[in-house]
């Protein structure tokens, strides 16, 4: 299993990298551990047309750290996989920046589930997003 405290996770996590989309939304990890995890993005440059955070990039938020939670979970040798995601947008963000936190729901060896609720500068949840990740070993280099 991965490392648990905020500390560990969080250089494992900058290690790693989130990839390119999420570093071109301006996602940052704040904490990351077994049991949270915590990332903010600006609401600038991730915007419909009409001034309002993109729900998409709600999804992109909660991906990114729902995805990288499992695979925190799974540990070395292993790789996880996002096979299921869903959100629940109730209120759009228009500028500052979003919060979200990803919890687990369900910490199994071959699949995961994270709620990710996403926050504006006030607090108040913009969306809920729900993500399942398969386990599976990653095979090793010749």
């Amino acid at each position: 299993m991965g490392e648990t405290a905020t500390s560990e996770g969080l250089d494992w996590a900058t290690a790693r990298g989130m990839g390119a989309l999420a570093q071109k939304m301006g996602i940052e990890f704040i904490e990351f551990s077994l049991e949270r995890c915590v990332a903010t993005m600006p609401v600038e440059g991730n915007t419909q047309p009409v001034g309002l955070m993109h729900g998409g990039a709600y999804v992109v938020l909660g991906e990114s750290l729902g995805s990288m939670a499992a695979n925190l979970h799974a540990g070395h040798g292993r790789l996880a996989v996002g096979v299921d995601i869903n959100a629940t947008h109730t209120r759009s963000a228009t500028s500052g920046v979003v919060t979200g936190v990803c919890t687990p729901i369900h910490l199994g060896r071959s699949v995961t589930v994270h709620e990710i609720v996403v926050s504006d500068d006030q607090g108040r949840r913009c969306s809920t997003i729900r993500i399942t990740n398969m386990i599976k070993d990653v095979p090793a280099a010749d």
